[in-house]
């Protein structure tokens, strides 16, 4: 009497042949692993495998460390260029309002001649009051017009003398003002926007010496 062996055909009780499946094992991605003639995978494939996924994650960790490495430099790039842009922003400005300060600058003596004039002019009739109308019109253009660039006078009478807005060129001994205080404007000064586009010629208020105090003294009783 034979033993059936496992891959031999097998009848059931009913008679019908039934053929026994053997179990093909897989990885964990769904691919067939090889087998021995004992259905066990070989070494050789899982050490293929092993080597091929060590490759892909040395390859992922090459690309991260390139990524990090671009982003960096196109941080540092776009850092650059914003500064590049606001430097070369802001000496565009410069140069503009550097244009604009000359330009107003040669204008301001112009002015002052305006203003010189009319401090003399004394209309007498009819036909010098209507030259006079259109001598100060033209003077109140030119006025607006410089007010609209960010020009502005300076109004230092009864301020501290302030070297850096004034420029003292005449001292009144008084004993009616402290000392360094201006007296008068001469010659007018004016700001550019929060710039001095020209310093104010002022007179400013010095100490009585004991000198001219005991001369002043002697002429009042003189002509007493």
């Amino acid at each position: 009497m034979k033993s059936d062996s496992p891959s031999e055909i097998n009848s059931n009780e009913s008679g019908s042949e039934v053929t026994e499946q053997v179990a093909t094992p897989i990885n964990e991605q769904g691919d067939t692993i090889l087998t021995d003639e004992n259905g066990e995978a070989t070494a050789q494939s899982i050490a293929a495998d092993n080597d091929a996924l060590l490759e892909i994650t040395q390859q992922l960790e090459s690309l991260k460390v390139q990524l990090e490495e671009r982003n960096v430099q196109y941080m540092r790039i776009a850092a650059d260029f914003e500064n590049y842009r606001k430097r070369t922003s802001k000496e565009k400005e410069e140069l503009d309002l550097q244009a604009k300060r000359n330009t107003i600058t040669e204008l301001l003596p112009v002015v002052d001649n305006f203003e010189r004039a009319r401090s003399h002019l004394k209309p007498q009739n009819e036909g010098e009051m209507t030259i006079h109308k259109s001598y100060q019109g033209v003077y109140k253009q030119l006025v607006d017009c410089l007010k609209r660039l960010g020009v502005a006078p300076m109004r230092p009478e009864g301020q501290e003398f302030d070297p850096n807005f004034h420029e003292a060129v005449m001292r009144e001994p008084t004993d009616e003002h402290p000392e360094g205080t201006v007296l008068e404007e001469l010659v007018r000064g004016y700001f550019f926007g929060d710039r001095v586009l020209r310093h104010a010629m002022v007179k400013v208020a010095a100490p009585k010496e004991d000198g001219y105090l005991e001369l002043e003294d002697e002429s009042s009783q003189d002509q007493s």
